[in-house]
Parts: C-alpha cells; structure tokens; sequence
C-alpha cells in the first residue's frame, strides 16, 4: 500500500527547509557569542579570545568571548547546551569539559555528544609532568622511583578536580604502582608559585602555565601526557615511551554548538575557524605559549570527541577514580 503526504504536511516541509536555508545564507547577521566556562585570564580564555578576535574577520561581525564560570566548565556548558541553535551562542570546550566530567557526576548537567553539535577542534595544548629544578629527577621513571622511596610524600599539584592535569595524575600512579601527595589548587597560577618557591615538588602544566619557566630552567619537564611530543616541545617525551603507555592524557580545545544548529551555520563557523587559525600572526601567538594549532572538519571533531567521551568513560569506571 503507498501512503501519499498531505498536501500541506508537505508544503510545510518545504517552508521549513526554505526558511533554515535562508536563515543560513545571512548568517550571521548580528554578533556571536563564544562561552568560555573559565575565568578570564587563564589559558583556555586566551585560546578562545586570540580565536574570537580573528573569527570576527571572515564571519565579518564581531565574535565576543562571555566567560560564564563555575564547576570546572560545567555551568558555561549547561548555559550552551540549553540556547537557541542558530549559531549565535557557541561554546569554546576543552577535554575535560566535553570528554571527562560528565563521567564523575551521578547527574551532569548536560551530555556532550546528545545536546551539543561539533563546530571544529581549535588546537592541542601540551600538559606536562613538571618538578622543581632541583629535585633530583630528570624523568618520569626517575620520579616514580623517587616516589617508591617516599610512599605519600611527594607533593603534586591538582588544579581543578576531574580536569585532565589531575586525571594526568590518577593514570601516571596507576600505571607506576606509585602514591602522590596531590595538593589542590584553585588554578595554576599558584600552584606555579609554590613550586617556583620549594613549597611544591610537582605539577601538570598546560603549555601556557609552564613554558617560560622551562625555557628560564626553572623548572623541568619530565614527560607529556599527550600521545606524541608537541611541536613545541619536541625534547619533551611522552609518558608512553618512557614505559607509561596508559599515562596519555590529550588536552585539546574546541568550539561546539547547541544541538540542532542547522549544517549550514555549522559549515560557515568551520570554515571561519579554519580562515583564523591559518592567520601567522595567531599561529605565531598561540605557539609562543606552547598551543598547536589543530583545525580539522566539523565531523572530524565529532568523532574524535566521541572517541575521547567513550575512552575517559572507560578509564575512569576501570581506574574507579572519583571526585570527592
């Protein structure tokens, strides 16, 4: 039996489509918001202002960054998640936001992959294992040994629970049999003082947190917790070839969007985030701070974080680690 389309339910089909099509080929026709669940100042608010600042240039209206801050990112998120999908209010997501968190709440406030559509991966942002010039360690093994020696004594940084620094921390002492002292701190700012100062051994640092202080021998780096050694970094080896191979923690940023934000904004805000990152001048900045740059295709992003979300979900249910 063959069922003909009312004649109406049709032609408001067609409405629907040809309004979501012309929605999209004026867009954007005022300016954009880009959410940032972090305070300002910090290094994900400097990735996504340096991006704003040159996204504005081929969208040709202004991009603001509005930091909307509190429970590690989560409440910036939440905010996102439940805003019109029509590509004015994006959000500017790091890992442990989109890939991590939702994983140490009995509720999350949202879902990454269900309430958010991908928009483009933005760019890699090296953590590392870093210690005090002088302890007596020059690599990851060096320090787990150190750390057999001094079974809870070590101190290391933890800033901000269910982050990927401080899930950098959980997998190194799983995969090394060893127990840290892990110290919590509101951001890296003091945390980076303490350790300058002696009061702290280690700390896993984003690029922008430590690479001056590397650079000046301040400090040392140990190893990575990325899955190959940055760019920017490339002295620097990872845990997993120091024999660590389940120590790999990647922090990366990226732009997501409400859900059911039409392909067609998504494609335009995309190819603007190509445009901005291609620019010298914020490839020059971004590296000066120790960030990659990474664009890729808005369904790139989206596989790729379902495969961050499904792999931390496993991690953290096998690890049994929790947020107290």
């Amino acid at each position: 039996m063959v069922y003909s389309i009312p004649a109406f339910a049709l032609a408001a089909g067609l409405s629907i489509c040809a309004l979501t099509s012309v929605a999209a080929q004026v867009y954007p026709s005022r300016p954009i918001r880009l959410v940032v669940g972090f305070a300002a100042g910090g290094s994900t608010d400097f990735m996504a202002r340096l991006l704003a600042d040159k996204l504005g240039e081929p969208l040709r209206q202004p991009v603001f960054v509005e930091n909307r801050t509190g429970a590690n990112g989560a409440l910036g998120a939440e905010y996102v998640a439940k805003s019109e999908p029509d590509g004015y209010t994006l959000y500017f997501t790091t890992a442990g936001v989109a890939a991590v968190y939702p994983h140490l709440r009995a509720n999350p406030p949202y879902d990454p992959i269900r309430d958010f559509v991908a928009v483009g991966l933005v760019a890699f942002n090296s953590t590392m294992l870093v210690v005090n010039a002088a302890m007596p360690v020059n690599s990851a093994a060096d320090l787990a040994a150190l750390a057999r020696q001094r079974p809870g004594r070590i101190t290391i940084a933890i800033t901000g629970l269910g982050s990927v620094s401080h899930l950098g921390v959980e997998l190194f002492q799983a995969a090394a049999g060893i127990k840290f002292q892990q110290v919590p701190y509101r951001g890296n700012s003091s945390a980076m003082t303490d350790l300058l100062g002696g009061q702290l051994d280690g700390l896993f640092g984003d690029g922008p947190t430590v690479i001056t202080h590397i650079a000046a021998g301040k400090i040392k780096a140990l190893a990575a917790t990325s899955r190959r050694r940055s760019n920017i970094f490339p002295d620097v080896p990872t845990f997993a070839e120091q024999g660590f191979a389940e120590t790999v923690a990647d922090q990366w940023a990226g732009v997501l969007a409400p859900a059911r934000t039409p392909a067609a904004i998504v494609a335009k805000l995309n190819a603007g985030i190509f445009t901005a990152l291609s620019d010298p001048e914020v490839r020059a900045k971004l590296a000066h701070t120790g960030v990659t740059p990474a664009p890729d295709s808005s369904e790139e992003f989206a596989q790729y974080l379902t495969d961050e979300y499904t792999r931390w979900g496993r991690i953290i249910r096998e690890k049994g680690i929790k947020v107290e």
